[in-house]
This record gives structure tokens, C-alpha cells and sequence, in this order.
């Protein structure tokens, strides 16, 4: 079956891709990643776009982009995957592949706004061990670095560290080991899905910190009512990685 996989370019993505290979149920046609185009950087992860091409070229997958202004609202947000939706739909694409692991009400919003344009949501991650799913992540050979950390629950030492079994054993006890509460966002340069590692060098650490905007709040209660701390001043720290030969 013909399906495109949202794809962060994160250890959940690179972990679902690989499992995809392995089954064989599905024949992903396309990466889909959203990026801000202000900064052309993965949204929320804040990758450079370099990079996320880069990785599509070593995995053999076209990419597909969707350009999100800056604080795009929800009904933005929908409208512009509803679009992108209706593109790859013409093309005999009726199934959409996400990485996610144990929110409910993130999956059922992801359903819910597939349903409107006849899409099914395909989720192969869906209520594994996330203890688990981190060993194994790291037993098959992935490799990947941390490039976003919420300071909520991890303080600055963290971002730029590289996922082991170290890192695991480091985690404070209220932090999932895969960062599904949005503790952490990963980049992953090397692993079994790759033809080739991709080439990076560590740049400047950075600091950040947002506020949703108060006419978002009801829009965000639809889509992840557990994610409270986004509705608040929330901090991130932010290692900028650079394309290397």
C-alpha cells in the first residue's frame, strides 16, 4: 500500500522507517516534513533544511516540504496539510505513517483531520516500550544527537549529547527515554535506513523560549490536552548543527 511517512528526521521517524522496511506492509512514496519558512529549519527540532535533504538522499526517498510561517494557528497548520494531503492523494496515496508511541489525544486529532480527506493514519510505534524501543534504537546501530531540549525537564548539558545507553542511564526518572512528552528532539545522522552517515559538525548552543498565543489554547486542547506546558513561557536549548563534507 502506497503511504508517505511524516518524518522529523528525529529517532521515532528513523525507528518507524525501519520497521516499515521490515514488514514490507507499505511503500513509502514520500518524506513529509514541516519547516519554518523564516528560519528553513525542521519545526520545532530546528534543524537546517540542508540537513533534512541530505538525509532524504541518503534514505533514496523524495521529500516532500511544507513551508509553515512563523507561529503558524491550528487552522494554518490544518489547512496547509489538508492541501498537501489532497496533492498526494491524486497520486493513489491513501495512508499517512506517524512515529508517535502513547499520546491518545495527539492520535486521535492525527485521525480525525486524516479522515476528512479519506486518509488512514498508520502508526507502527503505537504502545511499545518506549524503554524498549530506545534500547533497541540504539542496538541496531542508529545514531543520533539531541539538537532540542525543553528546559522544563533537562537542563543545557543535554542538548548536543549523543543517544547510549549512557544517555539513558542519565535521564531523570520523570523523563520518557524517547522524549514522547516532548522532553527532547533528536537528529539522526547514521543507521541501517542510511546509505550513507551524514556529515555534520556541532555548532552554537542557543537559548529560546515561547509562548502560545491565548487564541491557540482551544485549538491545542483539541489536538493535546496532556501538553500543558506548551501553553506557558516554555524554554528551549538548541544545538545549531552544521552541514560538513
Amino acid at each position: 500500500m502506497n503511504a508517505v511517512l511524516n518524518w522529523s528526521g528525529g529517532k521515532d521517524s528513523s525507528l518507524t522507517l525501519h520497521y516499515l522496511n521490515q514488514s514490507k506492509e507499505y511503500d513509502v512514496k514520500y518524506l513529509l516534513t514541516s519547516v519554518s519558512s523564516q528560519y528553513q529549519r525542521i519545526s520545532m527540532h530546528g534543524v537546517r533544511i540542508e540537513l533534512l535533504k541530505t538525509q532524504a538522499k541518503s534514505l533514496g526517498i523524495p521529500l516532500r516540504i511544507i513551508e509553515m510561517p512563523e507561529e503558524p494557528t491550528m487552522t494554518e497548520y490544518d489547512a496547509l496539510m489538508r492541501q498537501t494531503l489532497g496533492v498526494f492523494k491524486r497520486e493513489g496515496i491513501r495512508h499517512s505513517i506517524f512515529g508517535d508511541i502513547f499520546l491518545e489525544d495527539l492520535k486521535k486529532y492525527r485521525e480525525d483531520q486524516l479522515a476528512k480527506v479519506d486518509f488512514k493514519g498508520v502508526f507502527p510505534l503505537w504502545l511499545k516500550s518506549t524503554q524498549e524501543l530506545v534500547k533497541e534504537f540504539i542496538d541496531l546501530g542508529f545514531k543520533a544527537v539531541l539538537v532540542c531540549v525543553n528546559e522544563k525537564f533537562l537542563d543545557q548539558s543535554f542538548v548536543g549529547r549523543i543517544i547510549d545507553h549512557r544517555f539513558v542511564k542519565d535521564l531523570p526518572a520523570n523523563v520518557d527515554p524517547c522524549g514522547e512528552n516532548g522532553e527532547f528532539h533528536t537528529f539522526v545522522y547514521d543507521g541501517p535506513i542510511f546509505k550513507a552517515p551524514i556529515s555534520f559538525e556541532k555548532g552554537e548552543v542557543v537559548y529560546r523560549k515561547y509562548k502560545m498565543r491565548e487564541s491557540d489554547n482551544e485549538a491545542m486542547d483539541q489536538v493535546c490536552p496532556s501538553s500543558k506546558e506548551l501553553k506557558i513561557h516554555t524554554g528551549f536549548w538548541y544545538c545549531d548543527l552544521l552541514p560538513s563534507e
